[in-house]
C-alpha cells in the first residue's frame, strides 16, 4: 500500500516514497476550485506550524508540536483518540528544536512518532495506546527529531537533528528500527569518522570535533533500486577560521546519501556544498522522477557533457538545498547530470561539468567578527524546509522560494565548547533592487526534463509554506501574510484565494472520503518565514493561533 497508495488516502509524507507532494484526485479542478468552502477546522497546540497530516480509510492522523498525536474523523475533525507524550521541562531549549515537528507515519496497525526526547514510539492506530517505545539517543546531548520516519519493508528509517553545539561526536545519524519491536537494526553517522571512507576529508579534525551534519527531514525510497535517499546539513561551527579544518570538504555534510535500507550501507553519495560557511543545509526532499533528459543550455548553465540528450532515466531531482539550485542526479549511481540556479546566489561561481563539484567566491564567507561579508541567498533560503511538489501530468517541479541575501559575520573570535554555528546575520534585499517594491516570495515551475522555467509567480509577501500538486491541474501554495491560493499548474494563474488566520506555513494535502474530496492546510502558528518580513515592513501578520483548516466543494 505504501508503494501504490489508494488515491483516496494520503498515507505517507508527501503522499508516496518519491516525495512528489502530488495527488491524482481531480474533483477539485481548474473549473470548480473557485467553489471551495470551509467544511471544518480544528485548533492545534501552539508552536511552530510545519505539519502534514496523513489520512487512511477516513481517519486523519495529525501530529501537533510537543509530541501530541490525534486521530480524527477526516470528514468532521471529531476526535477519536489522542496521545500526549510527557516531556521533560524545557526540552525544546535543550535540543534546540523548539518543538518543531512535521509528520507521523503509518504501517499495518501502527502509527509511528519520532519524539522530541529522541525516542521512537509506536501507537496502536485504533486506540492510540503505546505498543512499544525505544530510545534512539540521549536528548541531553542535544539530539532530537523534527520529522517522522519513512517505513520501508517493516523498517522504521529516521534521520535526526543534532544541535550545532551538540557534544555528540561523529555528527548526527540515520537509523533503522524493526516495526514490530523497535529494535535498532542499523545506524550510520553523517560525519565521516577517521576510520571510514571520507574520514580524511575533515582536515585532520578528531572525531569529537566533527559535529552537526543533521539529517532532519524525511528520506525518499525507490523500491526497484532498493535505495533510500537522505540529505544532510552543514558542519558546526560554520566559519572556516573557527573550524580549524582549512578548506577540507567535510564529508558527508550537505550531501545526498543513497543507502541500502536493509543494511544502512552507502551505495553512493553526492556532495552539493563542501565546507559550508553559511548554514545552507541540503536536507530537503529528494524527488524520484523518471523523465526524458533534455536540459536546455539557454537556461541550464551546468550540463554534464557525457549526458545523451533525449535519454530517459530515473533521476533524483528538485531543490535539495537552501542555495536554490535544482540538481538532477542519476538515481542508481549518483552521477551528476545537470543543475541550474533559481533564486539569485553569489556563493558558487560555477560547477565542474563532469563531477558537479562547485567552486566558490571566497569573499562571501564570514572571516571576521567586525566586518561582515555579503552572501546570497539568506540562510533561510532560497529554498528551505517548505516542500516543493512534482506533477507527472505536467512533468514539472513546483518550488516555494524567497529572494533574499544576508550580511554574515563571525560571532566569536575563538570557538569554544559551548559554541554553535558561531555566526551573526542581517537579512538584506538582493543587490540592485528597489527595497520598497522588490518581490520576496516566489513560486517557480520548472520542467524536470528541460530545466526551463515554465512560469514564475513573484510577490511582495514571503512564501514559507509547502506546495501541493493535484490531478485537477492545480498547485496550492500559501504565504506568510495569511493567503492560501490555487494556481493553474500550467500557467501559474491564481484561480482561487482565501485568507486564513496567520502564516500559511504547513503542508497542504488532499484526500477523499465517501466520494468527496477534501483539502487540508495548517496555518496560524509560528514560522521562521516571518523573518523575511524585515524586508517588507509594510506587511504584518498575526501568529500564535495554530489551526487546521479543511475545505471541500459544496456537498450536492
Amino acid at each position: 500500500m505504501l508503494r501504490s497508495p489508494d488515491p483516496d488516502d494520503w498515507i505517507s509524507f508527501r503522499n508516496g516514497y518519491a516525495l512528489w507532494g502530488y495527488s491524482s484526485l481531480d474533483q477539485i479542478d481548474v473549473d470548480s476550485v473557485h467553489e471551495l468552502q470551509l467544511v471544518w477546522s480544528r485548533a492545534m497546540n501552539e508552536g511552530y506550524q510545519e505539519v502534514e497530516p496523513i489520512v487512511y480509510d477516513g481517519v486523519m492522523f495529525l501530529a501537533n508540536v510537543e509530541d501530541i498525536v490525534q486521530a480524527l474523523d477526516a470528514t468532521t475533525g471529531d476526535l477519536l483518540w489522542e496521545y500526549r507524550r510527557p516531556l521533560p521541562d524545557n526540552i525544546a531549549g535543550v535540543t534546540g528544536t523548539r518543538y518543531r515537528y512535521r509528520n507521523v507515519s503509518i504501517y499495518g496497525d501502527k502509527i509511528v512518532l519520532a519524539t522530541n526526547d529522541a525516542f521512537l514510539v509506536a501507537l496502536d492506530a485504533r486506540t492510540g495506546e503505546v505498543v512499544w517505545e525505544t530510545q534512539r539517543a540521549d536528548y541531553n546531548e542535544r539530539v532530537a527529531q523534527t520529522a517522522g520516519p519513512v517505513i520501508i519493508d517493516g523498517k522504521v528509517v529516521n534521520g535526526s537533528r543534532c544541535n550545532p553545539n551538540s557534544p555528540r561526536p561523529g555528527g548526527c545519524f540515520i537509523s533503522a528500527h524493526d516495526i514490530d519491536s523497535g529494535e535498532e537494526l542499523w545506524r550510520i553517522n553523517t560525519a565521516a569518522t577517521p576510520d571510514q571512507a571520507g574520514g580524511d576529508t575533515w582536515g585532520g579534525l578528531p572525531r569529537a570535533a566533527r559535529r552537526h551534519a543533521s539529517a532532519w527531514m524525511v528520506g525518499s525510497y525507490d523500491p526497484i533500486l532498493n535505495l533510500t535517499y537522505w540529505g544532510t546539513g552543514p558542519p558546526a561551527p560554520l566559519p572556516e577560521p573557527l573550524r580549524g579544518a582549512g578548506k577540507a570538504d567535510l564529508l558527508y555534510t550537505n550531501s545526498t546519501l543513497a543507502l541500502d535500507p536493509d543494511t544502512g550501507e552507502m551505495a553512493w553519495y553526492f556532495q552539493h556544498l563542501p565546507r559550508d560557511n553559511w548554514d545552507l543545509d541540503h536536507v530537503f526532499e529528494r524527488m524520484i522522477v523518471e523523465t526524458e533528459l533534455a536540459p536546455d543550455p539557454a537556461e541550464v548553465p551546468w550540463i554534464n557533457p557525457d549526458l545523451r540528450a533525449g535519454e530517459r532515466r530515473k533521476v533524483i531531482t528538485g531543490i535539495p538545498g537552501k542555495t536554490g539550485l535544482i540538481w538532477t542526479l542519476d538515481a542508481e549511481t549518483g552521477e551528476f547530470l545537470w543543475a541550474r540556479p533559481t533564486v539569485y546566489q553569489n556563493i558558487m561561481t560555477g560547477l565542474d561539468l563532469r563531477t558537479g563539484r562547485p567552486s566558490f567566491d571566497e569573499s562571501t564567507a564570514p572571516t571576521s567578527v567586525q566586518t561582515p561579508s555579503f552572501a546570497c541567498p539568506h540562510l533561510l533560503g532560497g529554498k528551505n524546509q517548505p516542500s516543493g511538489a512534482y506533477s507527472p501530468d505536467t512533468d514539472a517541479l513546483y518550488m516555494p522560494l524567497n529572494n533574499a541575501c544576508m550580511d554574515i559575520a563571525m560571532s566569536v573570535e575563538e570557538a569554544g565548547p559551548s559554541d554553535g554555528y558561531d555566526i551573526r546575520v542581517q537579512i538584506r534585499h538582493l543587490p540592485d533592487v528597489e527595497p520598497e517594491t522588490a518581490p520576496v516570495g516566489r513560486v517557480e515551475a520548472v520542467s524536470a526534463s528541460t530545466g526551463r522555467t515554465l512560469w514564475s509567480h513573484q510577490q511582495r509577501a514571503p512564501i514559507y509554506g509547502s506546495l501541493l500538486a493535484t490531478g485537477g491541474n492545480l498547485v496550492f501554495s500559501g504565504d506568510v501574510v495569511r493567503r492560501f491560493r490555487a494556481h493553474h499548474s500550467e500557467t501559474g494563474e491564481i484561480l482561487w484565494e482565501t485568507i486564513l488566520n496567520g502564516p500559511v506555513s504547513a503542508r497542504p494535502m488532499t484526500y477523499r472520503v465517501n466520494g468527496r474530496q477534501y483539502l487540508a492546510i495548517g496555518s496560524g502558528g509560528q514560522t521562521q518565514g516571518t523573518n523575511f518580513l524585515q524586508l517588507t515592513p509594510e506587511l504584518n501578520t498575526p501568529s500564535g493561533s495554530n489551526t487546521l483548516f479543511v475545505f471541500a466543494l459544496p456537498d450536492r
